[in-house]
């Protein structure tokens, strides 16, 4: 076994050498080659060699891909730990399978475990535990095909998401409905394109925030909550973190300048929000690190919308990535911040 050799599993859609510190193209299935999303999830070959650059300053770092060779590759390599930022392949159990891998191989790796990443991924599982613990999130259905809708009470205005997607796939500029005919509309179209169930959320007014988590008990450290200024947006969209907000109107030659960090609000909302993440954390049981969504209700009470366990890493500052803007407003660099991350996780399983 190699001494402080950090190895990271990723996904992501470029193609490269199949050795050691290569990159390889992940095999798809064929309703991810239909979507003009299918790659929304993973990292690209910048943000990889980003971590791996990082995490090469103290380490000893060897590429995995995480395909279906990943697990006779981990053997090949027996690293003492494994960086993951593996989105994984395909299914709702998908972020769990490289983690389910490794704790099969007896690997440590950074993050949360299977448990965690396959709930957080199944939007209703999450909620549903969330409210059991009293934490505020919105009132929500699922609804599987068309004939439930008949026999759901949807509350107007909704927004309507995929069950099991991330980075906001699914959730379009239209997906805020008001009626029976364009909720209709948009599970229809979540039904068609994903092929997995929507999500039907009460849809909530007010400002909305994410918060970026580092660390574990008694180190666990809240970094500056970020807003996303929805009122940035252009004129005439709706008022929400849509894919388009994200991927589409946000570029780096045209900026869309909606992020405030730290968010310009009240002390006692600061405290409650981050009281909320940390006790959000500890019920999903998350490890290491993770990002928060968040939204305030009519009433100014802050509800989780999201739970982000694996999130977005984009090194360069300009592509407004909200965990390391958060890192970065706190004081980490880039790789600080991974490299923190690493070592929150060698804390963990006792590493020399």
């Amino acid at each position: 076994m190699k001494k402080e050799n950090a190895d990271e599993v990723s996904n992501h859609p470029r193609s490269g050498g199949n050795g050691e510190g290569g990159v390889a193209v992940a095999s798809r299935t064929k309703l991810q080659e239909t979507r003009h999303d299918t790659y929304a999830e993973w990292d690209s070959e910048t943000t990889i060699l980003a971590v791996k650059a990082a995490l090469a300053e103290r380490h000893s770092v060897t590429m995995i891909e995480a395909t279906e060779s990943a697990p006779q590759r981990l053997l090949e390599v027996q690293p003492d730990i494994v960086f993951n930022v593996a989105e994984g392949l395909r299914g709702a159990s998908r972020e769990a399978q490289i983690p389910a891998i490794l704790e099969m191989l007896g690997i440590p790796y950074t993050g949360s475990d299977p448990v965690t990443l396959g709930i957080c991924l199944d939007k209703a599982r999450a909620k549903e535990i969330l409210s059991f613990h009293k934490i505020p999130t919105p009132a929500f259905h699922v609804i599987s095909s068309l004939e439930e809708l008949e026999h759901s009470s949807v509350e107007f205005p909704s927004v309507v998401k995929p069950l099991h997607e991330g980075s906001s796939k699914g959730i379009l500029d239209s997906s805020i409905v008001r009626s029976r005919k364009e909720l209709a509309d948009q599970v229809q179209r979540v039904l068609n394109d994903y092929a997995e169930p929507a999500l039907v959320e009460k849809f909530l007014p007010g400002r909305e925030f994410t918060v970026a988590l580092l660390g574990n008990d008694p180190s666990l450290v809240v970094f500056p909550i970020v807003e996303i200024r929805l009122d940035k947006l252009p004129k005439n969209v709706n008022p929400l973190y849509s894919y388009e907000a994200k991927w589409v109107w946000d570029q780096s030659d045209h900026p869309v300048e909606m992020y405030d960090c730290p968010a310009n609000i009240e002390s006692d909302l600061e405290r409650r929000i981050k009281e909320i993440c940390i006790n959000v954390f500890h019920v999903l049981r998350c490890r290491d690190w993770t990002r928060i969504d968040l939204r305030l209700d009519e009433n100014g009470i802050p509800n989780v919308i999201e739970l982000n366990p694996l999130p977005g890493i984009l090194p360069n500052p300009d592509d407004h990535s909200c965990y390391p803007m958060a890192a970065r407003k706190a004081g980490f660099s880039y790789n600080a911040m991974l490299n923190a991350v690493l070592d929150a996780a060698i804390v963990r399983y006792g590493i020399a």
